[in-house]
């Protein structure tokens, strides 16, 4: 089983110039990173057949975007698609993933954003498909590595409907559930994104098990602000 901290933490470095032999490595890593992290998608059953897509923002602006019909665990680095901003295909012997709108949205609105993956774990679309958010800050994970996930309204997949029903709230969020559908996490890599969709699923086993077993006991409100300050901390020292 492949080391998923292999990954390149290089992808989630914007960068504004690289010479033409660099950019060419960068973007084989990237290849690579999106690949791999395809691959850990469909070994945890998030991606089943062939749906689900991956996208990261290039140096200059340019999307590299998973095809449509293809299973995420036989994806292959040639694979990928090129496409620019507004999403007009530039490179690749394939057609872009039908939701590249769902990707270009959060590209668009968040300028933090180098990486978004979208994906259908189980227990979390299981609650998109139940009309429940996943809002409940019940553990300190929760608060910690993503904040609450709202739920984005019904759309129908590739139409313009699934950006729109996003939009509002993109800006202000890590990760959202889509009705009926799936979930969409971002970040500032390939990797953050991918985590975040895994903690998703996570919070979705911890809410279900919490709400079998008894009374839920939410963090209190000085105890979320401790946390959001200790994440702060975590994030500038990290840095």
């Amino acid at each position: 089983m492949e080391d998923r901290s292999e990954a390149s933490h290089d992808a989630a470095l914007p960068g504004s110039f690289f010479p033409a032999e660099s950019s060419a490595r960068y973007e084989a890593t990237v290849r690579r990173d999106i690949v791999r992290f395809g691959r850990w998608l469909a070994r945890l059953g998030y991606t089943p057949g062939t749906s689900g897509n991956l996208s990261v923002r290039m140096p200059g602006g340019n999307i590299l975007v998973t095809p449509t019909g293809v299973s995420k665990a036989l994806l292959r680095s040639a694979d990928m698609v090129l496409v620019d901003p507004e999403g007009r295909h530039l490179a690749g012997k394939r057609k872009a993933t039908s939701e590249l709108g769902m990707h270009l949205a959060v590209y668009h609105l968040r300028e933090d954003v180098r990486a978004v993956v979208h994906a259908h774990p189980p227990l979390a679309t299981a609650f998109a498909c139940t009309g429940r958010a996943l809002d409940e800050m019940l553990c300190q994970e929760a608060a910690m590595a993503l904040g609450p996930v709202p739920l984005a309204v019904y759309a129908t997949t590739g139409t313009a409907e699934v950006a729109a029903s996003l939009e509002p709230l993109i800006p202000g969020h890590q990760a959202i559930l889509m009705a009926n559908h799936g979930a969409v996490s971002y970040g500032t890599s390939v990797a953050d994104a991918f985590y975040k969709m895994e903690t998703v699923e996570h919070l979705a086993q911890i809410r279900l098990a919490v709400h079998q077993l008894g009374t839920p006991q939410p963090l209190t409100q000085r105890q979320l602000e401790q946390l959001v300050f200790a994440r702060h901390r975590y994030m500038q020292n990290a840095g």
